[in-house]
């Protein structure tokens, strides 16, 4: 085992720490080409486990010893960002490389949520539920749910925020008897949907649409 990472480990459970619970950090051995310490191991992987360096061949670095930001994805499909820095010992040799990889799953959730709101607003925007809207409805909450690769139940409370804003905009709680409907498209029940909408409207969460 490398001699630095006892001293290196300080720092890796600092930034582990800092990052906590969005990032994964580990140090590879690069002379074995294995996991020789890991903190909150997203990818699962324990000490021991092979580095599988190579990946850094295909990579150019941003200066002699660091890679990245680069993408990476976990077995559940989450999508990290990754950085690599090869540590060398006082001749110059590789003796560690120290890997960063984080969960952009909450990033990128609060991105689409500020981008709903930053959507322009117009004075009379076009209903997306001008026939049936109630079919519409269904219809938007089912392509949401695909888009999410989930169900209904595996929505998080930002996709939850998101789809409400979407209903919103497109004019669904313009409808008489709305909430209940949007409750039952959604699973949840009244009073999470005007929690959702008030949140959305940045009104007070006691508030009731008309």
């Amino acid at each position: 085992m490398s001699t630095m990472a006892p001293r290196l480990a300080p720092v890796c459970e600092a930034i582990a720490r800092l990052l906590s619970p969005h990032a994964e950090v580990v140090l590879h051995d690069p002379a074995t080409d294995s996991v020789i310490a890991i903190w909150n191991p997203l990818s699962k992987r324990t000490v021991g486990d092979p580095s599988l360096l190579g990946e850094l061949d295909a990579l150019t670095p941003v200066n002699p010893d660091v890679y990245g930001p680069y993408p990476k994805s976990l077995p559940d499909g989450r999508r990290l960002s990754s950085v690599s820095a090869v540590i060398r010992d006082d001749e110059g040799r590789p003796e560690a490389v120290l890997c960063v990889n984080v969960d952009r799953s909450a990033f990128d959730a609060a991105a689409r949520i500020l981008a709903a709101f930053a959507a322009p607003v117009t004075a009379q925007p076009e209903s997306l539920f001008a026939r049936d809207w109630t079919e519409q409805l269904n219809e938007t909450v089912a392509a949401f749910v695909r888009d999410r690769g989930t169900t209904l139940d595996g929505l998080s409370k930002e996709d939850r925020l998101e789809l409400v804003a979407k209903l919103d905009s497109g004019g669904v709680f313009d409808q008489r008897r709305s909430v209940p409907t949007v409750a039952r498209a959604m699973g949840i029940s009244r009073s999470a949907v005007y929690q959702l909408l008030a949140l959305t409207r940045k009104e007070p969460a006691g508030a009731a649409p008309a």
